[in-house]
């Protein structure tokens, strides 16, 4: 059974975000332990969720002003569409801000799915539930992302495999132990890696 669907993240992976997602954290007080900003907050007091969703949606803003396409996205993004597959984003970024980075790029995929959407990575059902949507088997996805949250996901949905493009350093020290996953220098050669794995 061959791949139908690629899962791809937005902010580090397809945009260039500006935004230091360390300093969001210390921004809200959050230690750097790998946990989604928003797991956080929701375990927080009402008052400490408020304004750490409001620090959050605010950097959040600035990077979906700010970013710019990472170099190899189109190509990319043709390429998927050349090959007859279903291009899915999932994001765990807000629906307005992902919906602000879709109008400046003109970028179209066949579904888009943002925190309020659904679970989030590293959750399986991040991948799982909009697979269903579309009638694809995670046997038949690949995911595409940029830190240990997408390997996650995609580990534990099954996936058929995960790309992590450039990952940073601290990003290598959350990826979970026997997560089966590549990684590529940026999206270009993710394109390469994707060619030869159809």
């Amino acid at each position: 059974m061959g791949i139908k669907v690629i899962l791809l993240d937005m902010d580090g992976t397809i945009w260039d975000s500006p935004v230091d997602w360390a300093e969001v954290r210390r921004a809200i007080g959050l230690p750097e332990d790998g946990v989604p900003i928003m797991d956080h907050l929701k375990r927080a007091d009402a008052a400490t969720r408020a304004r750490g969703l409001a620090t959050l949606e605010a950097f959040e803003h600035r990077g979906a002003s700010e970013g710019v396409l990472m170099p190899g996205t189109r190509e990319l993004m043709t390429f998927i569409r050349h090959r007859g597959l279903q291009a899915i984003l999932v994001t765990n970024n807000s629906a307005r801000s992902t919906q602000a980075v879709l109008a400046a790029t003109g970028l179209r995929f066949d579904l888009v799915v943002t925190r309020e959407d659904n679970p989030m990575k590293p959750s399986p059902e991040a991948f799982l539930t909009p697979l269903s949507q579309v009638g694809a088997r995670p046997t038949e996805a690949v995911a595409i992302g940029d830190t240990h949250l997408d390997v996650a996901a995609a580990a534990a949905a099954e996936l058929h495999h995960a790309f992590l493009v450039a990952p940073r350093a601290w990003v290598r020290r959350w990826v979970p132990e026997g997560a089966g996953y590549t990684v590529v220098e940026d999206l270009h050669e993710a394109r390469r890696a994707l060619s030869a794995l159809l």
